[in-house]
């Protein structure tokens, strides 16, 4: 029998870079997405796809069993096309809710159906201040106030729940995405990462790492991706098709 995997987030920036990785590794991958229209793009991709909303415990709960996987990732976000300045705000907070409340449910379909492992998106730009580049056993800016705050909280939430389930939990923390699909062509800000180099991450994370927290993020002193090159043997270079 094929193995499967449970792509949650299959249409979003990473999960259509990352999607083609895992066939090619001989994974079937049921992909979700919320809009039928994006339907023919997961199958352009390889993808099973699977319409549900996340917010949707039961619905949830009932694909994921269908599916009957092994793995999950969690590539789930909420954020506007090439991050609209003027729609981060209320995004930022659309977002916080997902991490907190969809990862929640996923983590839940997750254990039910007897997931073995789950990997999940976080970033690495929400470090409270402190000394760099930051580690991955940095606290994070929870106490911060507005959105960074929330975004934070969000993170912070996402990441226990993670952690704490009965499987073994991998959170990557991915530096500011740039490359194709994200609406930014060149790496910019602190702690970037190309999305293929993202996408790669999660592909090595599928199988390989122990149980944390990795940064995913290139060399620039603000972040330490060194956990992530010595236990997923992971390159900052990596690009699609190089």
């Amino acid at each position: 029998m094929t193995r499967c995997l449970f792509l949650a987030g299959a249409a979003g920036a990473i999960g259509r870079r990352l999607a083609p990785l895992l066939v090619a590794d001989g994974w079937r991958v049921a992909g979700t997405t919320r809009w039928a229209a994006k339907v023919p793009i997961l199958r352009a991709l390889g993808v099973d796809p699977v319409i549900v909303d996340v917010f949707d415990a039961d619905a949830l709960c009932d694909v994921v069993a269908r599916a009957q996987p092994s793995i999950v990732v969690h590539q789930l976000t909420d954020l506007p096309p090439g991050l609209d300045p003027g729609k981060m705000a209320e995004a930022r907070a659309r977002n916080a809710r997902l991490r907190e409340e969809g990862t929640r449910n996923l983590v839940a379909a997750a254990v039910r159906a007897g997931v073995r492992r789950l990997v999940a998106q976080s970033v690495a730009f929400a470090y409270a201040d402190g000394p760099l580049p930051h580690r991955e056993d940095g606290p994070l800016d929870v106490a911060a106030e507005g959105s960074a705050g929330t975004s934070a909280r969000g993170i912070a939430s996402l990441e226990g729940q993670v952690l704490a389930a009965p499987l073994e939990g991998i959170i990557l923390r991915y530096g500011r995405l740039y490359g194709p699909g994200t609406g930014v062509d060149t790496a910019s800000g602190r702690a970037p990462v190309h999305v293929d180099a993202a996408a790669r991450a999660a592909q090595l994370a599928v199988t390989r790492g122990a149980p944390g927290i990795y940064n995913i993020a290139e060399d620039d002193g603000a972040v330490s991706s060194e956990k992530a090159k010595h236990l997923l043997d992971w390159s900052a270079a990596w690009r699609a098709g190089a």
